[in-house]
């Protein structure tokens, strides 16, 4: 997806960056989906943390995971939390867990018409939509159901 066909309108902040993050990151520009998981343990988690949440190990590393998973929650979004997404309302958030990674849970926007009926379990799979013109550069993961 490139920013032509872009979801999110135009206008909006690049994600903020820090060290922590940047493995995932960089790794979504290369359309790739990054967490981490723990050599102590084997636990995958999301968000990125020093520290395993399970064993409390500082042996992490960043692993490839499959971008899909079964909606596990959603929200219809109606009131703008940035003036570039006044346009762009309604739209569907949905937190996404991806059952081969642990029950990892991430957010992300669901794709497609944002009045269509949303149904908890439903298979999803992420979709990355590129930010060349922002500066920096960036990309997003988006969800996308599965037919």
């Amino acid at each position: 997806m490139s920013a032509t066909d872009a979801y999110l309108p135009a206008g909006l902040p690049a994600p903020a960056s820090e060290a922590l993050d940047e493995t995932y990151w960089s790794a979504a520009t290369d359309h790739r989906l990054m967490i981490q998981c723990c050599q102590g343990c084997g636990r995958h988690q999301w968000g990125p943390e020093w520290i395993c949440n399970k064993c409390r190990s500082f042996d992490l590393e960043w692993v490839e995971v499959e971008p899909r998973g079964v909606i596990y929650s959603w929200e219809r979004i109606w009131h703008p939390v940035h003036p570039a997404l006044v346009e762009a309302c309604p739209y569907v958030v949905v937190l996404v867990e991806l059952p081969h990674a642990d029950g990892v849970r991430m957010v992300g926007n669901l794709l497609g018409d944002p009045t269509e009926e949303v149904q908890i379990g439903s298979e999803v799979e992420g979709v990355f939509e590129d930010h060349p013109e922002c500066e920096p550069p960036y990309t997003l993961v988006q969800w996308r159901r599965l037919p």
